[in-house]
C-alpha cells in the first residue's frame, strides 16, 4: 500500500526535525510531506533541512488549507491513502504501522487515532470543545466519534476524491468526518496515547468551535 504521511506545519521549527527522523523510522522521506502554511519564523528552512517533500503557502492560510494542498498531492501521485500527524510531536509514529494494518485489514476509508479523553490529561478547553464538536457528528453523521478533533488520521483515496470541502481552518478535520459519514464511508478508530507536551496551540476554542457549528448548519440546510 502506498501511503503518504502529511504534516500540516506552523511555527514548528523546533519540533519537525525530530518528528521527521521518527517517521523516517516507518516511511521513507521521499512519502513524507510537509505544507508548510506561511510561518512567519524559519519553519520552512527548517522543513527543506529534514529531506522530506515540503510545500509551501506563502502566507498563512489555516490548517484546513495546507491539508487540502496535501490530499491534493496526494491524488496527484496516485497514493493509496494519507496518513495525517501533528508537527507539534504529540502523536507518536510508532503507530504509523498500525494504521496502515487496520486500513488493509478493514478496507476502512478513515481511520482516527482515538486519544482518551479526560480533564486528568487534556486541557479543559480543548476537552470541551472535542466533546461538543464529536456530539455534533456523531448525531448528525449517523457514525460514533470519540475524538473529532484528532489530528492524527488515516485516510483512504477514495474519500479524498468524494468529499468536498467548505472549511480552510481548524473546522477541516471535523467537517470531513462529518461527510465521511453522511457519505456512508467506512470510519474506524484505534486508541493512541494522550500526549500534551505544553506546546504551543494555535486553536482558538470559541472562535473554531463557532466555525464548525456553523459550518454543520449550513451543510444541513443546503
Amino acid at each position: 500500500m502506498k501511503i503518504l504521511v502529511l504534516i500540516p506545519a506552523y511555527k514548528a521549527s523546533d519540533t519537525l526535525p525530530e518528528l521527521v527522523e521518527r517517521i523516517n523510522e516507518y516511511v521513507k522521506k521521499e512519502h513524507i510531506l510537509i505544507v508548510e502554511d506561511g510561518s512567519p519564523d524559519n519553519t520552512y528552512d527548517v522543513a527543506v533541512s529534514t529531506g522530506a517533500v515540503v510545500l509551501r503557502h506563502e502566507v498563512n492560510r489555516g490548517k484546513g488549507e495546507a491539508l487540502k494542498t496535501g490530499f491534493k498531492y496526494a491524488l496527484q501521485n496516485r497514493y493509496a491513502g494519507i496518513i495525517s500527524i501533528d508537527a507539534d510531536l504529540q502523536h507518536d509514529p510508532a503507530l504509523i504501522p498500525e494504521f496502515i494494518r487496520v486500513a488493509e485489514e478493514q478496507d476502512a476509508d478513515v481511520i482516527i487515532g482515538t486519544r482518551e479523553r479526560n480533564l486528568a490529561n487534556m486541557p479543559f478547553e480543548r476537552f470541551l470543545t472535542n466533546e461538543l464538536t464529536s456530539l455534533i457528528i456523531s448525531c448528525f453523521s449517523g457514525r460514533f466519534v470519540r475524538d473529532s478533533q484528532s489530528g492524527y488520521r488515516y485516510t483512504s483515496r477514495r474519500a479524498l476524491r468524494a468529499i468536498k470541502l467548505r472549511s480552510s481552518r481548524y473546522d477541516t478535520e471535523s467537517e470531513f468526518l462529518f461527510k465521511s459519514g453522511q457519505a456512508g464511508f467506512k470510519v474506524w478508530e484505534i486508541k493512541i496515547p494522550t500526549i500534551y507536551s505544553g506546546s504551543e496551540s494555535h486553536i482558538n476554542p470559541l472562535v473554531d468551535t463557532g466555525r464548525f457549528v456553523r459550518l454543520m448548519w449550513k451543510s444541513l440546510i443546503w
